[in-house]
């Protein structure tokens, strides 16, 4: 797993990265096995973003990407126009699920543009750079996290249904 914090501040030094630790943070309280294979810090800038995703994604060393930053409605959040190009397929639901469940106690969580993807066998996954944003939009989907990097990795699609 590799993380990327997506933000200027975070870049140029004038802000602490507290997106990038809640994501882990969010990770490691669902239960999930964490072993963060490399941390990396880019400019909201997609040209920034989609170096970092090809570097990291191509390499194998890590089979899920999370960003965090750079989807909401600014003029500088680009990431999931950074993103979408480099996916061979996306995944719809993923947002949908991470809006859906925290837009129902914070509405502005609808604003933002969360995008969920394989590119070849990597997940990537793009949250909110607020702390708390990106910890429930992960908590949201962390149960479908292991099956769908499964999935990229090559797995069999068959999974039963819970009883």
């Amino acid at each position: 797993m590799a993380i990327i914090t997506v933000s200027d501040g975070v870049a140029a030094g004038r802000r602490e990265d507290r997106g990038g630790p809640a994501c882990e943070a969010a990770l490691r309280e669902a239960g999930l096995p964490v072993e963060i294979r490399a941390r990396e810090v880019v400019p909201d800038d997609p040209q920034a973003v989609a170096a970092a995703a090809r570097r990291l994604g191509d390499s194998g060393s890590a089979d899920l990407l999370v960003f965090t930053g750079g989807t909401g409605v600014s003029p500088r959040d680009r990431t999931p126009e950074a993103l979408r190009p480099l996916m061979d397929l996306e995944i719809p639901g993923f947002p949908e699920k991470m809006r859906s469940e925290t837009g129902r106690d914070f509405p502005a969580a609808y604003l933002s543009r969360q995008i969920a993807g394989i590119r070849g066998r990597c997940l990537l996954i793009a949250v909110p750079g607020s702390p708390t944003g990106a910890g429930d939009c992960l908590r949201a989907v962390a149960s479908l996290i292991p099956h769908a990097v499964a999935l990229a990795q090559g797995a069999p699609s068959e999974h039963p249904r819970p009883a």
